[in-house]
């Protein structure tokens, strides 16, 4: 209860001395100079690194273009000639049913080529491959 100097310490939510800071200004003041140092090296490096984040925009739309576009060509090319082979054997429509299968395969591949998923065939390993399997 309150007496007649002031209230009691009714109010305080956990044990301390209410005049003692947890943190002292003079630390205070090295954090934030230290942290001001930080950021102006981080921005002299962005302002020599290239153009900043509209490069980096540009960069992701050419690559989502050259993507589409290696996906798009192996499955019109896989078309193209099953159309093509229907037309010459007449085996309408298993051609163009089998190729275009085969070209959504082979844009599948190119795409996962291109983004480094899957490793880019070396025509030199696996000729030194074919020569140690004949030993």
């Amino acid at each position: 209860m309150a007496n007649e100097s002031g209230p009691d310490e009714t109010g305080k939510t956990g044990p301390g001395k209410s005049g003692e800071r947890a943190f002292r200004d003079d630390d205070l003041e090295r954090r934030r100079r230290q942290l001001a140092e930080t950021l102006a090296a981080r921005r002299q490096g962005e302002g020599e690194g290239g153009r900043g984040a509209k490069s980096g925009e540009t960069t992701g739309y050419g690559q989502a273009v050259k993507l589409s576009s290696e996906f798009i060509a192996g499955v019109a090319v896989g078309a193209g000639l099953g159309w093509a082979i229907d037309r010459l054997a007449g085996t309408s429509p298993w051609g163009l049913i089998v190729f275009l299968l085969l070209g959504f395969g082979a844009g599948v591949l190119n795409v996962m080529r291109s983004a480094g998923v899957v490793a880019q065939v070396d025509p030199k390993a696996s000729d030194k491959n074919a020569g140690d399997r004949d030993n």
